[in-house]
């Protein structure tokens, strides 16, 4: 009976609470975002930001300069001027 009681502050500390901090670091990464920034989209299409709007960016990718319009949402990593990783 106290079984499910005692379970319910385990799954918080194991599941829970890595999953909010892993959704901070991402909002604080889209937050980060500016032209020029290299990045990675949830898809696997990588490219340098053009502009930023709302909630779409557009971005460059090689070899043929096409110009792509994704959402925000879309983008899994950033990599900044400097050649720092922010995942």
């Amino acid at each position: 009976m106290l079984l499910p009681l005692l379970l319910i502050p385990v799954l918080y500390l194991v599941m829970i609470r890595p999953q909010q901090k892993r959704q901070k670091q991402w909002q604080a990464m889209l937050g980060s975002i500016k032209t020029g920034d290299r990045i990675t989209t949830a898809g696997g299409i990588r490219g340098m930001i053009l502009s930023i709007k709302d909630d779409t960016i557009v971005i460059r990718v090689a070899p043929d300069n096409l110009k792509l319009e994704v959402a925000k949402n879309a983008i899994a990593s950033v990599t900044t001027q400097e050649g720092t990783s922010a995942s």
